[in-house]
């Protein structure tokens, strides 16, 4: 007599869960390092120099 659960087919669904969080895990990872990466070249790509602002509260001046 079999019972409720086939061991076979619950064993395989836990792999399956574990490759999937597996998969999540990777993916957010990569994500993260992309967004890092575009984070890196936008603040590496500013301008270096003087930067000038005239606005409302008047006139600045900054050195990058």
């Amino acid at each position: 007599m079999t019972g409720l659960l086939d061991l076979p087919a619950a064993g395989s669904y836990v792999c399956l869960m574990k490759q999937n969080n597996l998969y999540l895990i990777i993916g957010a990872l990569v994500a993260a390092v992309i967004a890092l990466g575009i984070y890196v070249y936008r603040e590496e790509s500013k301008p270096k120099g003087v930067e000038l602002r005239i606005d409302e509260t008047g006139i600045s001046v900054q050195e990058k």
